[in-house]
């Protein structure tokens, strides 16, 4: 039989179970595919293609005979396990931000920058989620007119948290619709009709959270570039799909009709714009799409080389799975 042995690692999860299904979608030949996760969910069978497959427990897998293996399971998995895999003769792609910054490690948007990848490269980092679909949108621009500055602030799902979160919105939410005072979890205020100016850490040396400073750090280093970027990322009450107000300042001035065309003609960006009529994007709409979708587009009336946009992705697809699937699909054209 053709094809690899595929290997998952963090199956059971949010993420893990969006490669599955990718994976199912778009990877032609598959020779074997075998599945990780932690204790409690080993043993665990995920039918796939006519199949059940058992969950292996992480902890006492042995990684040999993998071609390619998928982490999601968090960061610290990874640091643990990813290039223990690597070792035994496997290509890693990290969804995690454990290699991200490392200089050794290529940081991939297939789109953008899959040429990063060289033959010797057997560890890829897979970027934040919300750096994915904002570059996804702006690389077709900078690409013929270098981007100075962006300004971006996102409105991020709870499920980009997990599953653990989308029960703390439902929960929450009733508690608020019934009268009650909603029980704080997962997040340090209650998400339910609330947004949250915080996501992951606080780094008191820029006064960014780790969010944001993961979307300065990877935007710079997919486009090879020394961007200045301002973001400011929001948890937002909303199940699925990131969503992104940005503003870009160009080196030079271009027609808006010309930033439109390079949109609408880039790979996997769907312009979605007719604002007169209400016709752009939002999260609803395109959950379970593994393109990135843009609406809003105009000029920045403040300055003569500047353009505002609206960019709504689902993350977990776009954001994650579909991203490393890809990354796959094109190092070995396995694809259907």
């Amino acid at each position: 039989m053709t094809g690899h042995v595929l290997g998952v690692v963090g199956a059971t999860g949010a993420v893990g179970q969006k490669i599955l299904k990718v994976i199912d979608e778009r990877v032609k030949n598959i020779k074997a595919l075998r599945l990780f996760a932690s204790a409690r969910s080993a043993k665990q069978k995920i039918a796939f293609r006519g199949h059940l497959i058992e969950v292996e427990d992480l902890e006492k897998a042995n990684f040999a005979g993998l071609d390619y293996a998928f982490f999601s399971a968090g960061t610290e998995v990874s640091e643990k396990y990813a290039e223990r895999a690597v070792e035994a003769g496997a290509v890693v792609i990290d969804n995690t931000n454990a290699f991200r910054m490392r200089c050794d490690v290529p940081l991939i948007v297939p789109e953008v920058n899959f040429h990063a990848i060289k033959p010797h490269h057997k560890l890829i980092a897979n970027p934040n989620c919300s750096t994915i679909q904002m570059v996804c949108a702006i690389a077709p621009i900078h690409k013929v007119n270098p981007i100075k500055r962006i300004v971006v602030s996102t409105y991020q799902s709870v499920s980009g948290t997990g599953t653990e979160a989308i029960e703390a919105l439902k929960t929450q939410s009733a508690q608020i619709l019934n009268g009650e005072n909603p029980t704080v979890s997962v997040y340090p205020r209650p998400i339910g009709f609330n947004l949250i100016p915080q996501i992951d850490v606080y780094i008191p040396e820029s006064g960014l959270y780790r969010e944001e400073e993961k979307m300065v750090n990877e935007t710079c280093k997919i486009l090879e570039s020394n961007i200045a970027v301002c973001p400011t990322t929001v948890r937002v009450p909303v199940f699925c799909g990131h969503s992104e107000a940005v503003n870009i300042e160009l080196t030079n001035e271009m027609s808006l009709d010309r930033v439109r065309n390079l949109l609408a003609g880039a790979e996997d960006v769907v312009l979605i714009d007719d604002p007169a009529n209400s016709v752009y994007p939002t999260p609803l709409e395109i959950q379970d799409k593994d393109e990135v979708f843009v609406g809003r587009l105009r000029r920045d009336m403040t300055l003569p080389c500047a353009y505002n946009m609206w960019v709504v992705a689902d993350n977990l697809r776009r954001g994650a799975a579909t991203n490393a699937v890809k990354i796959y699909c094109k190092m070995t054209e396995n694809c259907k």
